[in-house]
């Protein structure tokens, strides 16, 4: 006769206690173990995203086959001078912002045609938003954004306020694009593209104290590899630069703040800002009158 009760209890409690058991190995492993090896673990668990774990190496970088690089990288880690261990967390940090952006978005980083391109700098990030026929941000041939402009500017708008960065945007276009008016050219139209993302990227939720240029190049830059009428210099750059309230707010390493570069293609005046009322877009149940 088959006895009913007893469940299925201890084997969870029986789990926990080997989990238990293992982590303690470890930890009295690793404590046993010499100073090199000690810098190494300490570095990892500090700074996960520079790991000094490779696909061929075991759990940690000594265990490889040969014992001269294992003791190279254990010199290398215990070698490291504090500004470099800046640059790390400095770029780890960065590498975040960038990923949470694409979340954000709900980007496929490896999209072969992909609308945005985030590259991460010394000092920043540099974000391309690309106006592509499959995805346009501006309707064609004006300065007038898509749903999916307002949605990116709306995000990037957020991005930049949260983490205070200091903003430069650059408005490009394709060669021999075909206007509707003479007097109206891809200088004017690269310009207005600019300003209207300035205009967005305040009106949403950036101080305008944080954008320092905006600039039109038209079409006198085109994207590296791509000839001059491609589909890719149909674009939008913003760099955003890490300010001394970033650094100090997110435990960054503090460096004198310098003044962005003057553009080397300086476009001719910008137009006039258009009223407010011209924005395309108002925050439904925001409460935000534009």
């Amino acid at each position: 006769m088959a006895r009913g009760g007893g469940g299925g209890a201890w084997k969870v409690a029986y789990a926990d206690f080997v989990t238990a058991m293992m982590a303690l190995f470890m930890v009295l492993w690793i404590s046993a173990q010499d100073k090199k090896i000690l810098i190494a673990t300490s570095r990892y668990f500090q700074n996960p995203f520079s790991s000094p774990m490779e696909d061929r190496s075991g759990v940690m970088p000594f265990n490889k086959d040969t014992s001269s690089s294992s003791d190279k990288n254990a010199d290398a880690a215990g070698k490291e001078t504090p500004a470099e261990k800046d640059k790390q967390i400095q770029l780890s940090f960065l590498n975040s912002v960038a990923a949470d952006f694409y979340r954000l978005l709900r980007l496929d980083q490896n999209w072969e045609d992909k609308p945005i391109d985030i590259q991460v700098t010394t000092d920043g990030l540099r974000i391309t938003v690309f106006d592509r026929a499959k995805r346009p941000v501006f309707l064609e041939n004006t300065a007038e954004f898509t749903e999916w402009g307002r949605f990116v500017l709306q995000n990037l708008a957020w991005m930049i306020d949260r983490y205070h960065f200091r903003v430069t945007i650059d408005g490009h276009t394709r060669a021999e694009l075909e206007l509707p008016r003479e007097d109206y050219s891809a200088w004017e139209l690269s310009s207005d593209r600019a300003n209207a993302a300035r205009r967005a990227l305040v009106f949403y939720a950036v101080d305008a104290e944080q954008v320092e240029r905006v600039s039109g190049y038209a079409d006198t830059v085109p994207v590296e590899g791509e000839p001059p009428t491609s589909e890719a210099n149909q674009r939008m750059t913003l760099s955003l630069r890490l300010s001394a309230k970033t650094r100090e707010k997110h435990n960054l390493a503090s460096a004198p703040e310098v003044a962005p570069p003057e553009p080397t293609n300086p476009s001719e005046t910008l137009p006039p800002t258009p009223p407010a009322e011209s924005l395309p877009f108002v925050v439904p149940g925001s409460g935000i009158q534009p």
